[in-house]
This record gives structure tokens, C-alpha cells and sequence, in this order.
């Protein structure tokens, strides 16, 4: 009976230490990647997702010193991500960050489904989505290795997906989750093999996740199921379910549409143009030409 009391202690004192290892340090939190790292809700709008869920779990036990998503934006398929990683403005907030989630990949591939939501239908060419599974592959290790020598402090954490169509007849899934199974199965070879940590959410939606993706027209989850997304995460980082969000501490809808950003962004151009009439050594707003691009993006309708 003592061995066994000393055996469970020893686990316990495992667990608790690391858990407190994970928990050591604050981070400088940096989300990357398409709408699902923006937050996009299921009524096009841009709210609470799974990266802010995160920010704040992290922020409530005194472990984050800095976050942002200015890096994600909706439509981002993984050759934007790259672009985005690549890119100048990008360079001291990787610089910086201990710690970065990577959501890239569904729009290579669902933006080649074609969608009944009426009818209940999906629809696909196999040779355009193995292309396109190809590219996402390539596209997602030249990502992690650019993130791997940009953002050399941080701990790299690749997002997986969700089934995004469980409102069609049952019949019509079969296909496509299987071409979303292969994506996943990318994402988490490719973070693998750069060293970087997989977070799975599949199975946290499952097939028939309509209590999580409430819009029948819309791929994009409500506020529960970016929960279970920053819970999966969380359980990722901290090696246990010490971290997990509950429904009580989702925060209340804040909801702002995509005409509401772009009037934001407008108004603060106009007044840095202002500023620099007076101070001519100003420097332009470091986020505005991605939120451009973001803009004509959501006016493509691109799906995350």
C-alpha cells in the first residue's frame, strides 16, 4: 500500500510539474493564418475565435504578455500565409513571439467543393483537389521553415480542421471528409517533421457538428466550437485539461462586420495623413495593407 501511495505521488508531482514547466513562462502570442485565426463568425463578421479564446485563458493565469492576430485574415490559403510569413511587416512580431498557432490549408482545399446547401450536395474533381493537396503540402513546409528561422523563440503550433458541411445529406459527406482527413494528415507530417506540435480538432466536431456550425451557407463555427478549438489547443500546450474553457467564461458577443473594419481603417489613414502633414517623420499604420488585401479577400467570398 505505501509503494503504491508513493507511486501515485510521484505521478501526481509529474503532472503538476509539467504542467508548471508549460505554464513557466509568459508568452508573446502570435496567430497566424485564415479566418478561423481571424475569428470570423458564421454571419460574416469578425469576433471572438479560438486564437482570442486562447489569449485570454493565457492572459486570466498571468502567462501572456502579448498577442495579436494581425497576421490573420480571411480567404489566406497556405500561398498567402507564406507571403504573409515572408513579408517586412511581419518580421518583428515573429522576431518577438514565443509562441504561434498556424491555421492554413482548408482554403486550398474546400474552395474546389462545390456547395448545395439547399439540396444538401458537395461536389469535387479528385485531380484538382490532389493538385491542390500537393501545393498546400509544399506550401505548409516552406511555411514552418520560414517560421522556424523568422520566429526562432517560438513554439510552433500547427491547427487542424473541423468537417465543415454537416447540415448536407449523409450520403454527400463521405467524399469530402476524406480529402479533408488528408489535409489534416499534411498538416500534422509537415509539423512533425519541423519540430512543431499538431493540434487536432476533429474529433471534437465530428461529422454532424450542426450545434457548432449553426449556418447551413457558412463553414465558419460560433462560439462554442472555437471552445473546443482553443481547448484542444490548450490541452496541447499544457500536457493536461488544466487550462480548458468552460461555456460560462465564453465572452458575450462583439460582433463587427467587415464594412465596419474597413470604415475603421479608412478613418485611421486619414488620420495619419493628417498626423504626417505635421510630422513628416510618421510612420504608416503597420496592419493597414494586410486589412486591404483581408478586404478583397471577404469580397471574393473565399470560404475561411
Amino acid at each position: 500500500m505505501k509503494r503504491l501511495l508513493t507511486i501515485i505521488g510521484t505521478v501526481i508531482l509529474t503532472m503538476v510539474f509539467s504542467i508548471s514547466s508549460a505554464l513557466a513562462q509568459t508568452e508573446n502570442y502570435l496567430s497566424i493564418g485564415d479566418s478561423l485565426a481571424a475569428g470570423q463568425t458564421p454571419y460574416q463578421q469578425i469576433d471572438t475565435g479560438y486564437s482570442d479564446l486562447i489569449a485570454m485563458k493565457l492572459g486570466m493565469t498571468g502567462q501572456l504578455s502579448f498577442y495579436t492576430k494581425e497576421l490573420a485574415f480571411p480567404g489566406y490559403t497556405t500561398a498567402d500565409v507564406l507571403k504573409r510569413v515572408k513579408s517586412e511587416e511581419a518580421s518583428d512580431l515573429l522576431a518577438n513571439a514565443t509562441l504561434i498557432t498556424v491555421s492554413a490549408g482548408a482554403n486550398d482545399l474546400l474552395r474546389l467543393v462545390q456547395v448545395n446547401p439547399t439540396a444538401g450536395t458537395l461536389a469535387f474533381s479528385q485531380l484538382q483537389i490532389d493538385y491542390a493537396l500537393n501545393i498546400a503540402r509544399k506550401n505548409m513546409e516552406k511555411i514552418l521553415e520560414g517560421l522556424k528561422e523568422r520566429a526562432p523563440k517560438a513554439k510552433i503550433y500547427v491547427m487542424g480542421y473541423y468537417f465543415a458541411y454537416p447540415n448536407v445529406h449523409p450520403s454527400q459527406k463521405e467524399g469530402t471528409n476524406a480529402q479533408l482527413v488528408k489535409l489534416n494528415k499534411i498538416l500534422q507530417q509537415q509539423a512533425e517533421h519541423a519540430g512543431a506540435a499538431y493540434v487536432d480538432i476533429y474529433d471534437a466536431f465530428g461529422l454532424n457538428a450542426r450545434n457548432f456550425l449553426p449556418n447551413i451557407s457558412d463553414v465558419h463555427p460560433n462560439f462554442e466550437g472555437y471552445r473546443q478549438m482553443a481547448n484542444a489547443f490548450l490541452h496541447e500546450y499544457s500536457g493536461s485539461k488544466a487550462l480548458a474553457i468552460s461555456s460560462n467564461e465564453l465572452p458575450k458577443p462583439n460582433p463587427i462586420s467587415f464594412d465596419q473594419i474597413l470604415e475603421q481603417l479608412v478613418k485611421a489613414e486619414q488620420k495619419r495623413e493628417e498626423k504626417e502633414k505635421t510630422t513628416p517623420t510618421a510612420r504608416a499604420l503597420p496592419s493597414f495593407k494586410g486589412y486591404a488585401a483581408f478586404m478583397e479577400k471577404v469580397r471574393a467570398k473565399e470560404n475561411f
